[in-house]
């Protein structure tokens, strides 16, 4: 038997010792909450991916009563990105969630179906993705999805 252990390494940081980059990141990702489509479950999330050309693309939840329909922030944010701007690489994602009228003290952390398409995201075009979860406690950071899915699967797993 081999065994090994895997570690992540996350920074906690006040949102007023981030970058003005990375404020203006997470306000963006606050603001799409706005945007949510949340009826069923009231948990409004916003997610904003800067792109390496410094623009903005922001998305939100969408529900749907067919629950399997629905999408969240995350992948809402990406793939507009993605086919809006295709030969822009993404090199930041905020992602925020607003709940019972305030946002969350801790952040959330995306979803396996949502970490599965940033590390897609980041294989596509050959660079990380920097994560930058948004909690009123701290804006909790990693410099790859890949702190989030250490046992990852992308097209290459498939060689």
């Amino acid at each position: 038997m081999k065994q090994y252990d895997i570690t992540a390494s996350v920074c906690v940081y006040q949102p007023d010792e981030l970058s003005a980059d990375d404020q203006q990141l997470v306000r963006a990702a606050m603001e799409a909450t706005r945007t949510s489509y949340a009826p069923y479950s009231r948990f409004c999330v916003g997610a904003a991916a800067r792109l390496a050309d410094g623009q903005v693309v922001t998305g939100s939840n969408q529900e749907n009563a067919a629950f399997p329909s629905g999408l969240c922030a995350e992948r809402t944010a990406l793939f507009a990105a993605n086919a809006q701007h295709p030969d822009t690489p993404v090199v930041a994602l905020a992602i925020a969630a607003f709940t019972q009228g305030h946002f969350l003290s801790d952040p959330i952390s995306p979803c396996g179906a949502c970490r599965q398409v940033i590390l897609e995201v980041e294989d596509r075009y050959g660079q990380p993705i920097r994560i930058l979860l948004y909690g009123t406690e701290g804006v909790h950071v990693v410099d790859s999805v890949k702190a989030l899915l250490p046992l990852y699967f992308v097209s290459a797993s498939m060689k």
